[in-house]
């Protein structure tokens, strides 16, 4: 089964806008778990534009499926997922005042740094996640410093999918089987949408979770929070 992980982050930039507790970031978890979510994913920056270290402590306490902290593994990053302990942390390489995440690691670059990071993730029983191109030498890389997964960054795939969808998809699949190959854990996200998402499902069948923001939060505006994730849902169907 492919686990749909609702990243919440808009949530927060839109309370944040009034600087007040409207939406409630905590209530939102807590609604998108009951409408069937299989976890929640938060990435909070430096400058908490977002999520803060006080969301991250506060949805710690009420989220009962998988909670995925995403981030670049700064000293301050590391010591707040520690004191968190989520199911999952996703390193991803983002600078500090990045809009969004735009490319996966280049893990042969990075594997020392990385290494040492899986290392103190592995010593806390939290499961770790690199997030990677869609290219099998990254996923093998990724596999021999010890990540337990890795996240594909698909939005190569999305950009592509109404252009030609097999070409578009063949790469992650590439890469999907060398993890399968390597006994890896698989995730995906950036992009991914109710277009896009079930094609990229059946393609992937390995898959074991994507994680979605931007474009759950954009659909709920007209849907509605509980009828957009049964349709995301219903995507990740047989």
């Amino acid at each position: 089964m492919t686990r749909l992980s609702v990243n919440i982050n808009k949530v927060a930039t839109l309370r944040n806008a009034r600087g007040e507790n409207i939406p409630d970031v905590v209530k939102f978890a807590i609604d998108c778990e009951r409408f069937g979510a299989q976890g929640i994913t938060v990435h909070p920056r430096p400058d908490e534009r977002h999520i803060t270290r006080k969301d991250v402590a506060d949805l710690r306490k009420v989220v009962t499926t998988e909670f995925n902290i995403e981030g670049y593994p700064t000293e301050d990053f590391m010591r707040l997922v520690l004191a968190a302990g989520p199911e999952q942390v996703t390193l991803v390489p983002d600078a500090p005042d990045a809009l969004t995440s735009s490319a996966g690691w280049d893990v042969m670059a990075n594997a020392g740094f990385l290494s040492a990071i899986l290392d103190k993730l592995r010593n806390a029983g939290i499961r770790s996640s690199i997030f990677v191109d869609a290219d099998p030498a990254q996923v093998r890389e990724a596999a021999r410093i010890g990540a337990d997964r890795v996240e594909l960054y698909t939005k190569p795939y999305a950009d592509n999918y109404r252009i030609n969808r097999e070409q578009a998809v063949e790469p992650f699949v590439k890469a999907s089987e060398e993890a399968k190959r390597l006994g890896i854990g698989l995730n995906a996200g950036h992009d991914l949408n109710l277009g896009n998402l079930a094609f990229f499902y059946r393609s992937l069948p390995q898959l074991n979770e994507v994680s979605i923001g931007h474009a759950i939060i954009s659909d709920a505006l007209y849907l509605g929070i509980e009828k957009t994730i049964h349709e995301y849902l219903g995507c990740l169907a047989d």
